[in-house]
């Protein structure tokens, strides 16, 4: 029977005056250990042909016993040297092998990102297709790439080229080549940290671009102003599609995006309690939206539903059932006024029309499902259809008189085109 390669002492507590003792190397001629009783699993080793003496620790790891290395006693203090044993113990009980190659070696960019999407839960299909569109686009020749070989210079490279790229095909369309850039390296940000989480042997995230080297992008303003409301409804009383009218008015009446317009369904639509109810997997903010329908909206939807028993408010021979898009009316309604609007536009005329009329500032985010905010009383109002119900009227009314639908407080009957 051969003997033991190593001799086991009993364990002990270990101090500076008792390491001192031990001779290396070891009177047998075989490695010793000498096992800490104050840190299972840390322990000195003492070689068996040199004199080296060095702190070690020792667990066992997906079955496998493994130990390491944490210094040399002439090199590390005892005292550091159990501090950085006990964080090293900590991770093999986590299940991170030190001797087993590290995937972090090889986890490609396309790797990160599936794992990315399948741990970040609530993502609305909407954001996902918008990554993938821009990490196949705009980083195709890092996908196959490992994490660990893209550097911080690679990053800044590519983010002035993705502006130059943008800038050259849309050319004096700027802010949209800022946009893309910046949004570029803020989803490969997301990706690599979460992806650092997981293998925490990644590099440091490379994307450090300092304040001054993201692009500029200003906030977008665009908004129907007062002085052309009267000009931009009655045009949209001439749209040729009563569908695509309807949804173009239910957003300038509502604050509604336009994917939460064009996609709303007459199962959200209850006529009973006067409610639009949105649930939250439909919403940007995740939560969800029970908006009280104004007298205006309630006129409408109730037109619109006389014209149909599809499942969608907004039919469309599409693939999703519903419209699309709103290009097309719009710019019916530019070749008609000269003004060109998109449908967040339109979403920003009913925000800044609600906050003229000096309604409460929790009501006019309750009516956006917009986020109340960290304040401590925030956290405590519930904005329920029924408080919002007041406020929903209040700015319909003035949206009538701004576009001219009232005058002199007095309803004016829709033209003919409206009756479509």
């Amino acid at each position: 029977m051969s003997s033991p390669k190593r001799i086991q002492r009993q364990a002990v507590k270990l101090t500076k005056a008792r390491i001192d003792r031990e001779c290396a190397p070891h009177a047998s001629g075989k490695q010793s250990i000498i096992w800490d009783i104050e840190l299972k699993g840390f322990g000195l080793l003492i070689s068996g042909t040199t004199k080296a003496k060095s702190f070690i620790i020792q667990r066992d790891v997906n079955g496998k016993t493994r130990r390491v290395t944490v210094g040399r006693t002439n090199v590390i203090e005892l005292q550091d040297a159990r501090k950085r044993g006990a964080k090293l113990l900590l991770q093999l009980a986590d299940g991170h092998d030190p001797k087993s190659k590290s995937k972090a070696n090889t986890l490609t960019l396309r790797e990160a990102f599936e794992t990315y999407l399948i741990n970040q839960k609530g993502l609305r299909e909407k954001t996902i297709n918008g990554y993938r569109n821009v990490i196949q686009t705009r980083l195709t020749n890092w996908l196959d790439k490992p994490l660990k070989n893209i550097s911080s210079e690679m990053v800044r490279n590519r983010h002035r080229k993705i502006q130059e790229e943008v800038k050259k095909r849309k050319r004096t369309e700027i802010a949209k080549g800022h946009s893309a850039s910046n949004g570029t390296m803020r989803v490969l940000r997301a990706i690599w940290n979460h992806a650092k989480v997981l293998y925490p042997d990644l590099p440091d995230n490379p994307v450090k671009l300092a304040k001054r080297e993201w692009y500029p992008e200003p906030r977008r303003e665009g908004i129907v102003r007062v002085s052309n409301l009267p000009e931009f409804f009655e045009a949209s009383l001439e749209i040729e599609s009563p569908i695509q009218r309807d949804c173009i008015q239910l957003i300038l009446f509502t604050g509604f995006r336009s994917s939460e317009a064009r996609g709303l369904t007459w199962d959200e639509v209850d006529f009973e309690e006067k409610i639009i109810r949105l649930p939250s997997i439909r919403l940007k903010s995740g939560r969800k939206l029970d908006l009280p329908m104004s007298d205006f909206v309630y006129k409408l939807l109730k037109n619109r539903r006389k014209e149909g028993k599809d499942n969608y408010v907004f039919p469309a021979i599409s693939r999703s059932g519903h419209i699309e898009e709103l290009k097309h009316p719009l710019k019916q309604i530019k070749q008609q006024t000269g003004f060109h609007f998109t449908p967040h536009d339109l979403r920003r005329t009913f925000i800044t029309v609600a906050e003229s009329c000096n309604i409460p500032v929790f009501a006019l985010k309750g009516l956006v499902n917009h986020s109340m905010g960290t304040d401590v009383t925030a956290g405590y109002i519930v904005a329920d259809a029924e408080r919002l119900r007041e406020p929903m009227q209040i700015v319909t009314n003035r949206l009538k008189e701004l576009t001219g639908i009232t005058k002199k407080g007095k309803v004016v009957p829709f033209p003919k085109a409206q009756r479509k």
